[in-house]
This record gives C-alpha cells, structure tokens and sequence, in this order.
C-alpha cells in the first residue's frame, strides 16, 4: 500500500483496532494503538460519567500527545505506520462528556501540549449502526465495558457523524462495516485493501452489498 501514515477512526465497537492491526500486518508497518486498559479512571466513568469526565479526558489526552510525538519526525525509509485514533479527534469526547467550564480549562490545555504532527495520508471511518456497536462491545466482554449503555453509544456514533461530515484535513474513506469481518474473513480484508488502492478522491463511500 502506498500510504506511510494510516489511520483507522469510529466509535467503540466499530472494530477499528482490529482493523488497524490487520492492516499494519498486510502492510508490514508499526502499529500505534491506544490503550484504555492503562487509564485509571476509565471504568469509572462509565459507571458516573458526569464525576470522572475530566480526569478520564486529560488521562486520554496526555496518553494520545505522547504517542503522536513519536511521529512528529518520521523516518522516511522507515516502516509506515497505522493507528487506531487521531488526536483530532481528541475534543469530540471531552465536548460530549464535559460541562462548559471543564470544557473551557480542557481546550486551553489541548491547545498547549498538541504536538506538530503529520497528518495522516488517508482516514478510514468506520461506521456501524448502534445496535451493532451494542452487540460487539457486549460480545468482547470487557469488564471497563460494562458501564458503557445504548445511549452513549448512540451519542458518540452522532457525534463521529458530525465531526467527519466536516473533515477535510485528509482522504477519507468511509467504510459501512455492518457486513464486514476484517479479523475472520480474508476476503473481506482484501476488497477493503482493493477499495483503499483505487482511491483517487478525497472523500469516498465503501459499503459492501
């Protein structure tokens, strides 16, 4: 695949960690994740959202800077690399979680510690109805989980909605992942690989019948 730097975006239960460690397979790259099980409050907050919002957000917030500092200067002979989340991204969960004077002292430290960093060669926004999200973070079973409800989901799916209905700062392909199972189905792998070669514009739709 052409694209040194990758990233695989959408709600939790989209499936886009197993999707980014797919791809870094097919395209022998790194591999940058995040790692909720390293954040301290997470299952908390999904238990009493309103209380452990900040904390929760700013934990997330340094976790995500440090990692995007490692490509601040990429190795141009270097493997490339796929992520499962844009720092971008960051604000859309501290706008749905915190209120407005958190929101407030949270931009201002966004807005002091985001690193320079590249901007990714392609997105890929994967997208699921909210009965599936539902039913995959059920199915996973894990236990910083059990907190998160139907409305949350629902809120959140929303809210990726809006946030990529305006982005533009890279391609992206959209992708309806209701009939796609990346991780069990190499063929499925494939076509979304295919998909993601032919790319010529800078927003395109995959949504397989």
């Amino acid at each position: 695949m052409k694209h040194r730097y990758l990233v695989v975006e959408g709600p939790i239960g989209c499936g886009k960690t197993s999707l980014a460690q797919k791809l870094a397979q097919r395209m022998n790259a790194s591999v940058l994740l995040e790692d909720p099980q390293a954040n301290p409050f997470l299952a908390q907050f999904y238990c009493d959202m309103r209380r452990y919002a900040l904390p929760t957000q700013l934990f997330f917030l340094f976790q995500r800077v440090a990692q995007i500092e490692t490509l601040k200067q990429p190795d141009l002979f270097g493997k490339p690399t796929v992520a499962d989340f844009t720092l971008a991204k960051d604000p859309l969960f501290a706008r749905m979680t915190l209120d407005d004077a958190e929101y407030q002292l949270y931009t201002k430290i966004y807005e002091h510690v985001k690193p320079k960093a590249p901007v990714p060669d392609l997105v890929i926004y994967l997208q699921a109805s909210v009965n599936t999200l539902v039913a995959r973070v059920k199915k996973r079973g894990n236990p910083i989980e059990g907190g998160i409800d139907e409305t949350y989901l629902r809120d959140l799916s929303e809210a990726y909605t809006s946030y990529f209905y305006e982005y533009t700062a890279s391609p992206l392909l959209i992708v309806n992942s209701e009939r796609l199972n990346f991780v069990d189905v190499p063929e499925h792998l494939d076509l979304l690989v295919e998909r993601v070669e032919a790319m010529r514009g800078g927003r395109e739709f995959f949504n397989r019948a």
